[in-house]
């Protein structure tokens, strides 16, 4: 098939780079200059497993929204729905709760539609257009519909992907879900994903699908709040987070899968801590009777803060280890780390910070401090601390070194 992107960021780059990959023939556009001038330079900005490589293969050709309409099969849609940074996991849960900003997808979406109206009224031809953005339920209705004509067939079809492993979670999903109110529409996406895996389908109302995005995303937030919980009391009884991990992860069938049961930091990245927030937002604009994803963002907080209580019983300078909000990982956005840092310099603490895939792997020259792993790096297993410096370890995976105080959290 012709397949189009609109958008090609950290999100439609890739997976359009795994579509290609597929044998399929990928166009797309993007109105952000840096993120075009780095695809024709073939140079990802950002660590993305596979996609640096694809990118420098690529035959992925760069258009203009009229040779998209024109020359796709299928148009997917990867605009951004941001939040504001304080709304994103970094400082502390604002009192005040916003929705997502959907400026820039209803820009998109007015000038996609536009121009297929352009092409397609007269012919009485309609277009297949798939939005993947993160949205709440209702959304598409209030916000995208009424942008649209008759010469669009529209689906809501978001992709459960981790910014990092775009590429091999797009590939390899557990269920591909969409939001349809177009059976023919349906049926070629099926077709279309019959040819990259064999992932089971499952089809719903265009809000239930969106719902059902931010429950995934929530949830995998929901456990890791809920096993830091128990780190912590690990830590302060004689009890080891790991073993409990490994024990209640066995129970796979009536309770719970051991992917995000490990304790240690919380989670973060572009949608788990600001999807809780946009959901506590919904929550007080339904007036539900709890707010739980409340609940989950303020346990997060609190369970980061007490770390910076870990590092303070102790009087040596500060330092994080670990920027980025996963392993293997440069981008910051809802980083827990950061989350950290900014606790610590509430409280009057001069703290610095290292990490190797945004400050380069030349290690500073650093005296004995308490040091923190704030993001688990493989580079950070041979690290060699300065002698009478402590080590807080949430991730307990460093080896002991002679004269060093290492304090592996939960253990």
């Amino acid at each position: 098939m012709k397949i189009g992107f609109l958008g090609l960021g950290k999100l439609g780059l890739p997976c359009a780079l795994a579509i290609e990959q597929r044998g399929h023939e990928v166009i797309g556009c993007d109105t952000n200059e840096s993120v075009v001038d780095g695809i024709r330079k073939r140079v990802l900005s950002y660590r993305e497993e596979g996609a640096q490589e694809a990118l420098a293969k690529s035959h992925l050709r760069l258009t203009n929204v009229a040779d998209l309409v024109s020359g796709s099969d299928i148009i997917f849609v990867a605009i951004q729905t941001p939040h504001e940074e304080k709304y994103e996991g970094v400082t502390r849960v604002p009192e005040e709760r916003v929705d997502f900003d959907y400026r820039y997808l209803k820009a998109g979406m007015k000038t996609l539609s536009a121009e297929i109206d352009k092409q397609c009224l007269k012919r009485r031809e309609e277009k297949i257009i798939v939005i993947i953005s993160t949205v709440l339920p209702g959304t598409i209705e209030r916000e995208i519909r009424p942008l649209l004509n008759g010469t669009v067939k529209l689906c809501y079809n978001p992709f459960f992907i981790a910014m990092g492993t775009t590429m091999e979670d797009f590939l390899n999903p557990e269920f591909v879900l969409m939001g349809i109110d177009d059976e023919e529409a349906v049926e070629v996406l099926k077709q279309f994903y019959a040819t990259i895996h064999g992932a089971p389908v499952f089809a719903t109302t265009i809000p239930s699908a969106e719902l059902a995005k931010v429950a995934y995303n929530t949830y995998i937030s929901m456990k890791i709040a809920f096993i830091n919980t128990f780190m912590e009391i690990c830590h302060k009884t004689e009890a080891n987070i790991d073993a409990i991990s490994e024990s209640i992860a066995l129970a796979g069938t009536r309770i719970i899968s051991p992917m995000y049961l490990r304790g240690g930091m919380g989670d973060g990245g572009g949608c788990h801590p600001r999807d809780n927030i946009a959901l506590s937002w919904l929550a007080r604009e339904l007036n539900l009777s709890y707010d739980f994803f409340e609940a989950i963002m303020i346990a997060r907080e609190k369970q980061t803060e007490w770390l910076a209580d870990v590092m303070m019983e102790y009087d040596l300078p500060k330092v994080i280890f670990g920027k980025s909000f996963k392993p293997e990982s440069n981008i910051t956005v809802g980083s827990p780390a950061m989350l950290l840092r900014n606790l610590l310099v509430e409280r009057n603490v001069d703290v610095q910070m290292y990490d190797p895939f945004i400050d380069g792997e030349r290690v500073p020259d650093f005296q004995p401090s308490v040091f923190l792993i704030g993001t688990k790096h493989a580079f950070f297993r041979n690290m060699r601390f300065p002698k009478g410096s402590v080590v807080v370890d949430p991730w307990r995976y460093l080896q002991d070194q002679d004269g060093i105080r290492m304090i592996r959290v939960g253990e």
